[in-house]
């Protein structure tokens, strides 16, 4: 588990990284890092960080052990002496290039066909905390609940607005152990009592017939069930909340559909995607942060003081 920060690599480099290398900028390639080693190029000073962990892994005969980066980010407010790169929009484009670093899946040069799960620091500013200034805006919220920047992923769309709070759906997550998975699945359409109908043979969600795509429907039945109560997308860890909607074809997740409404004295169903294209795994150590919109297919979360993920 790595706490890597291309910021810090950026800052104390005294002009040897390059700004856009660590943003993830395209570089041109004279720019680029080669490794005299190995001769691979880095387009970005993140990877570089990840595959020395790899070497000096492998130097100790660590070969089978995966890398998670548990810790990424970049400050959005500082002195504006000492800390002129600390700012809102260095920030996003941080953090929304990180996760499209992330769910292209191209691992990295040394390693192409392992990309590290991420988790981005932080999920609320610290305003108490203390050291320079920008330790107190690392956040991707503010302390009262509102963003302090808008993620950009596709290019097109803006996240963390607070149109999306409402629209998240609790699926399995990405790297699970079978064995807990099966329980998870047993234990919601069990005594969890979620409505797992729909995944039965013949019905809408059966295909595609495996134990992730079945788990997914009966968490985000239990989770909606419980009306997206803090804790209920936990499962020992297996599950995780994310903004995009999981349904597909004719096969509608429990929080796609919305409640009857009336309008203008008609009766409607109201059925919706979240337009979204990435889920985002929080890193809690209380229970309201759940409760908070999520959003990302990297694993992003955050750290506060916290140390472990919920």
């Amino acid at each position: 588990m790595l706490n890597l920060y291309p910021y810090y690599a950026f800052m104390q480099g005294h002009g040897a990284v390059p700004l856009d290398n660590a943003l993830f900028k395209p570089l041109p390639p004279a720019l680029e890092e080669v490794d005299p080693n190995t001769l691979l190029h880095y387009t970005n000073v993140l990877d570089a960080m990840v595959d020395a962990a790899y070497v000096a892994m492998r130097n100790l005969n660590v070969t089978t052990v995966p890398v998670l980066i548990t810790e990424s980010g970049w400050p959005a407010n500082g002195s504006r002496r000492d800390e002129p790169y600390a700012t809102r929009e260095l920030a996003s484009t941080y953090n929304s290039n990180l996760i499209r670093h992330a769910l292209d899946r191209a691992g990295t040069p040394l390693r192409p066909e392992a990309t590290p799960s991420v988790y981005i620091y932080e999920l609320f500013d610290e305003d108490l905390r203390p050291g320079p200034a920008s330790e107190a805006s690392w956040g991707l919220f503010h302390g009262n609940g509102t963003p302090a920047y808008l993620l950009r992923v596709t290019g097109t769309g803006e996240l963390l607005a607070n149109d999306t709070t409402d629209r998240t759906y609790c699926v399995a997550a990405e790297v699970t152990d079978r064995r807990a998975l099966q329980a998870a699945l047993d234990w919601a359409c069990g005594p969890g009592r979620a409505n797992c109908s729909e995944i039965q043979p013949g019905q809408s969600c059966y295909a595609p017939n495996n134990l992730r795509s079945h788990a997914s429907y009966a968490f985000d039945s239990y989770y909606q069930k419980e009306g997206k109560a803090a804790g209920s997308c936990y499962f020992q860890g297996v599950a995780m909340v994310t903004t995009t909607d999981p349904s597909h074809g004719d096969c509608i997740f429990p929080g796609s559909k919305r409640m009857n409404v009336t309008v203008a004295g008609m009766s409607a169903i109201q059925t919706s995607k979240a337009g979204a294209s990435f889920t985002l795994r929080l890193r809690t150590g209380t229970a309201h942060d759940q409760m908070t919109p999520m959003i990302l297919n990297i694993l992003v979360a955050s750290i506060l003081s916290w140390t472990i993920w919920s």
